[in-house]
């Protein structure tokens, strides 16, 4: 027959809470039966004898004091309204009637002796039934004594039973159920529990049985499939062309594919299993690759043939939190020779562009020239389209073959001591026309005694140049253009700040990016390298660049270069 628990439960707390009921109710009647027998002998018998006492003193002062009568008289009424016991009316009667004749003849009353003894039969008939009822009572306390042990010590042996055997009853199966479990989370699939129990501890361990023996099959089941899956993908990935290590959270090698044994020159199964650490001790391309800060691209001799690879490093998270990393060497040498025909190209065909754009420059610098003759109205509007395409052509060509100079790593840096506030200047008075032109007004804000800075005075200028053409083209006409120069702790910083139509948070991190555009602005001459040129001119310099912006109310641009120490002052005195 099945019970369950709260069935139990339910049972046993009834059991203790009919004997505790009973046990209260108990106590609570002898108590009140106690209460009675006190309260009876207090009101009926003790209060007859004080008035026995007052009638007997009475009855000592007379007939000398006539005045005691009246007390006499009250104590007897009294009496007669308190006769409770066998043989007190028919004493208490004498009194009345021996006590009328001594009023009606109190110098002549001789039955003094009489009306004492029978004030007296009161007082021993009520002093009788004080022992009587003393013993009763007695009585009733042993007897309530006896059925309160008998009921205390009933439910302090139920209470200990009951505390006994209900913690046990349930932490024995929830400790078996656990250890059951643990072992089920360690894999142990072949763990049985074996409680022979009909209520709701049983019914768990049945289902977990169950669960056992379905999770054991299917590890049987499924044990020669993940092996052969297994293989087949240790299979595909070493057919790859690219290098894969797999490291554990602990930096344990765990996978080494042909590709990257080829690459590393190590066998896998030397190296599976060990410390990578350890391993890089005499591996220098796996000691670059474990370095956080390592390069992404190497030069690496394979195939005969110097080739280029792409670290990739891919993290590994699992469900306990347990992670590692899957590091790639991609084979990226078709991709950097393809690169690297395009920056030559470029650099030649900007080479190549430079002389025929200058010579068509000065071509329209002559034809402008008044000496040679005036033009009319038409001809002065065509040549000064030619002239716009002509420098738009010209700036386009400059900055490709910057570029491509960066790229191959042909850019000359010419560092020199350079006074910070003539190169600003500079710069502001070579944009100064073109600010006019759309009425904005730029606005130095030049600290005094800057001081001077390593740099390369033209690419620095080309650089502000570059921001400040920008900032008046995004600037609303009309306004200001601010140029701010301050002295920092070891460096000087430059700031362009413009209160135009700014730039969306979400752009910001690619602002500086080759051939990048903020969607939705109107330039559409631009090739998107000014700003990439920019960074990479200032990095080259040791400095760094940055940009805050706030749509709708402007935009910041910004970078730093060390300055020079100042000379310490001479004290020509010593």
């Amino acid at each position: 027959m099945r019970t369950n628990i709260k069935t139990k439960l339910t049972v046993g707390l009834m059991v203790l809470f009919a004997v505790i009921l009973a046990f209260g109710g108990l106590g609570i009647f002898y108590v009140k039966r106690l209460s009675s027998d006190a309260g009876m002998i207090l009101k009926d018998n003790h209060i007859s004898l004080e008035y026995c006492n007052h009638m007997l003193k009475a009855l000592d002062d007379l007939p000398d004091d006539l005045s005691k009568e009246e007390v006499f008289e009250s104590n007897l009424k009294l009496e007669e309204n308190n006769i409770t016991e066998p043989g007190e009316y028919e004493a208490t009667a004498e009194v009345r009637g021996l006590f009328e004749q001594l009023k009606k003849d109190p110098r002549g009353f001789r039955e003094y002796k009489r009306m004492r003894r029978a004030i007296l039969t009161i007082e021993d008939v009520n002093q009788v039934a004080i022992v009587h009822k003393n013993i009763v009572a007695a009585r009733t306390a042993i007897q309530a004594t006896f059925w309160l042990t008998v009921i205390v010590t009933v439910l302090t042996v139920a209470a200990l039973a009951f505390i006994l055997n209900f913690p046990s009853m349930i932490a024995r199966p929830v400790k078996i159920l656990t250890e059951g479990i643990k072992e089920i989370a360690g894999k142990n699939y072949s763990k049985r529990i074996d409680l022979k129990r009909h209520d709701e501890f049983g019914e768990l361990a049945d289902a977990f049985n169950s669960m056992a023996e379905k999770l054991d099959e299917y590890e049987h089941s499924n044990l020669a499939e993940l092996t052969f899956e297994k293989n087949r993908v240790e299979a595909i990935i070493n057919k790859m062309n690219d290098g894969i290590i797999v490291l554990s959270d602990k930096q344990h090698i765990l996978f080494f594919n042909t590709t990257a044994e080829k690459l590393f020159e190590l066998r896998g199964k030397n190296v599976v299993g060990r410390y990578a650490p350890d391993v890089a001790l005499d591996n220098d391309l796996l000691r670059a690759l474990l370095q956080k800060d390592s390069r992404k691209t190497f030069r690496i001799f394979a195939d005969n043939k110097e080739c280029f690879f792409a670290k990739e490093s891919v993290p590994i998270q699992s469900e306990d939190g347990a992670g590692g990393q899957v590091i790639l060497l991609r084979n990226v040498t078709p991709f950097q020779e393809q690169d690297a025909a395009k920056t030559n190209f470029i650099a030649t065909i900007s080479h190549e562009l430079k002389t025929p754009l200058f010579a068509l420059k000065v071509g329209t610098q002559l034809l402008d020239d008044r000496r040679l003759g005036d033009l009319n109205a038409d001809q002065t509007e065509i040549l000064g389209t030619i002239k716009g395409n002509t420098e738009r052509l010209l700036k386009i060509t400059a900055e490709l073959l910057n570029m491509s100079q960066m790229e191959t790593g042909k850019m000359q840096i010419k560092l020199e001591s350079t006074d910070p506030v003539a190169i600003v200047l500079s710069a502001i008075k070579a944009i100064t026309l073109e600010a006019n032109q759309t009425g904005l007004q730029l606005c130095p804000d030049i600290e005094t005694e800057l001081p001077a800075v390593k740099m390369d005075a033209e690419k620095v200028s080309w650089v502000l140049i570059n921001l400040l053409s920008n900032a008046v083209k995004y600037s609303n006409k009309g306004g200001q253009i601010e140029v701010k120069v301050r002295r920092g702790e070891g460096k000087v910083e430059f700031q362009i700040v413009d209160h135009g139509r700014g730039i969306e948070e979400k752009y910001l991190p690619h602002i500086f990016e080759k051939y990048f555009k903020v969607p939705g602005t109107d330039e559409k001459t631009g090739t998107g390298l000014g700003l990439a040129i920019s960074k990479e001119f200032i990095e080259a310099l040791g400095g760094t660049i940055w940009v805050r912006s706030t749509p709708g109310k402007g935009s910041t641009f910004g970078f730093t270069l060390m300055s020079e120490p100042r000379p310490e002052p001479v004290n020509l005195l010593t």
